[in-house]
């Protein structure tokens, strides 16, 4: 499987990697691994630097509405995504997707960019 994550519940983390061809498969996989967890409220870093899309545009359109669903079911947790130029060029509508939930949401081409982000997002929400 090219998707692997860690789902740290006393930090409220979530932290995905993807290496290779990344099918439909296996993002619904990534997407119920994560809802079954209770952990869509969590916050994410994910880093797809290098994962190769292997979806039609069709299963691209099924995965932003399967993401969109989600969204509507309750609070979704800030999002950090480390990817390459051409990556948002491709994955474009699926970002959008993405952002389109009322969440705080980033894209870095650097790991260490993402994880000082998104621990900011902690302390962000702790400051009344």
């Amino acid at each position: 499987m090219p998707l692997y994550w860690t789902i740290d519940s006393k930090a409220r983390l979530f932290t995905g990697v993807a290496e290779g061809d990344v099918t439909l498969s296996d993002a619904i996989d990534l997407l119920e691994a994560m809802a079954g967890a209770k952990a869509m409220s969590y916050r994410k870093l994910f880093d797809g630097r290098a994962a190769t899309p292997s979806m039609s545009p069709d299963e691209l359109l099924s995965l932003c509405a399967r993401i969109r669903a989600y969204h509507e079911q309750g609070m979704m947790g800030a999002l950090a995504l480390v990817a390459t130029a051409e990556q948002t060029m491709v994955f474009a509508r699926l970002l959008g997707a993405l952002a389109s939930a009322k969440r705080p949401i980033k894209v870095f081409d650097s790991p260490r960019q993402a994880r000082n982000w998104i621990e900011d997002q902690v302390k962000e929400r702790a400051t009344p």
